[in-house]
């Protein structure tokens, strides 16, 4: 049985642990991550394939340690969470120069986490607040585009919407790479 790895990179605190607990069945207490895998095995055009899934800790303190876990990395997901706009510049400014100077062949997908949070009145006051509002789907698509990342996906872990469909676009991308050599058009209309 052929095993994929897939690595899940993203700052502290926007529901990467809750996202991985959800999509693989493990419901417990969720504790900071410093490294945590979980293995799962999927059907996919009728043959079995495990899926092993490494959480990684978004916190500065692991910056050193968390590469070690990159090496035969089938795929990656670089997650934000749609209300911190913080983690949303993050993408840019850390996670995919990160996974690209360690994996630079590597296909990655830009996953927008806590959907179920931009219609929440409590954290759309929050951001007001601060001057600040939730990732636009179309703002998540756009990075995802000028970063080269294969797609762009959004999901809930509380209310499971787009979950699995993260985690099958991610297998679909480690399963079929994208070719590297031809060069992508990106229009946004």
């Amino acid at each position: 049985m052929q095993t994929i790895k897939l690595v899940v990179v993203g700052d502290g605190d926007t529901g990467k642990q809750a996202l991985l607990m959800s999509y693989t069945g493990h419901n417990g207490k969720q504790m900071p991550t410093v490294f945590d895998n979980y293995f799962v095995t999927v059907m996919i055009g009728g043959e079995a394939y495990t899926l092993g899934i490494f959480d990684t800790a978004g916190q500065e303190d692991f910056d050193r340690l968390r590469p070690l876990s990159y090496p035969q990395t089938d795929v990656f997901l670089v997650c934000f969470s749609v209300v911190s706009l913080s983690s949303f510049k993050n993408v840019t400014e850390k996670w995919v120069p990160e996974i690209s100077h360690h994996c630079p062949a590597t296909p990655f997908l830009l996953v927008g986490t806590q959907v179920h949070l931009r219609d929440d009145s409590d954290t759309l006051k929050k951001l007001a607040q601060s001057k600040q509002q939730a990732v636009t789907f179309t703002s998540g698509e756009k990075l995802a585009c000028e970063l080269k990342a294969v797609k762009y996906v959004e999901c809930s872990a509380e209310t499971e919407e787009g979950l699995k469909n993260v985690f099958d676009e991610a297998i679909l991308a480690a399963l079929e790479p994208p070719d590297t050599k031809s060069k992508k058009l990106c229009i946004l209309l």
